[in-house]
């Protein structure tokens, strides 16, 4: 049985999340993606790394990002995970806590002391939770698993730093991983930072646990995905014009 099954009953949350399966699916037609495709996931994911680290707060034009001027350490540490995420999807389901200390690993290089990287600060209960949820469970919905990883994660904070791109980037594993973004092109992290106080108080509503603060946080979840499906259209356009 699906132990989030529950959750799709809260006011406006299956349709919501219906939505964004369908905005995806939309998307995911165009023509841009039938020859370059790997041209818009390697822009995908530098735009989802740059709204990550924009979201902790390190605010960069994607433009000095992308040629290479940007030396934050949050932000190189934002595209550090974007880059390794392809090799970590296959042990996500397998070891969920192994690769979210290597995760933080990636993010946290260089603002937190060596010794804390990849270490738990606490709420180790949870995560062996959360964990526990995310190993093997091929019955929740993958939008529903991800919008909880995420909120889960974001609530507990369970890493020094830079916790919110380790958050994001479990979000984006589990969306990759059981298929609902296999090659990684709906940029999420863009959806919440184009809707970022509704990002800041959905989640924070989560963390009271009230089925209402719950019921916030999934219905910002699924328009933040659909804001992302969106950015495929334009990131296809672009492509197309410059070949």
């Amino acid at each position: 049985m699906d132990p989030l099954a529950p959750l799709l009953d809260l006011a406006d949350v299956a349709p919501a999340l219906a939505e964004a399966r369908n905005s995806v699916d939309a998307a995911m037609r165009h023509r841009a993606l039938r020859r370059h495709g790997g041209q818009v996931a390697a822009e995908a994911s530098l735009r989802a790394a740059v709204a990550s680290a924009a979201l902790e707060g390190n605010r960069y034009d994607l433009d000095e990002v992308r040629g290479g001027t940007v030396t934050d350490p949050v932000v190189q540490g934002a595209l550090r995970v974007a880059e390794a995420l392809g090799g970590l999807v296959d042990l996500w389901p397998r070891a969920p806590r192994q690769v979210l200390a290597k995760l933080h690993v990636l993010a946290a290089r260089g603002v937190v002391h060596d010794h804390d990287l990849g270490r738990l600060t606490g709420g180790a209960e949870r995560i062996d939770a959360l964990a526990g949820l995310v190993a093997g469970n091929e019955e929740t919905p993958p939008l529903l698993l991800a919008a909880i990883v995420h909120a889960e994660l974001l609530t507990l904070r369970p890493f020094a730093g830079p916790a919110g791109v380790v958050a994001r980037a479990a979000a984006r594993l589990t969306l990759i991983g059981r298929g609902f973004d296999p090659r990684g092109l709906v940029t999420v992290e863009v959806g919440h930072l184009q809707r970022e106080p509704e990002y800041v108080g959905s989640a924070g509503a989560y963390a009271t646990g009230t089925p209402d603060g719950v019921r916030s946080w999934l219905r910002h979840y699924a328009s933040a995905v659909t804001a992302g499906a969106g950015e495929i259209a334009d990131i296809g356009d672009s492509v197309l014009a410059t070949v």
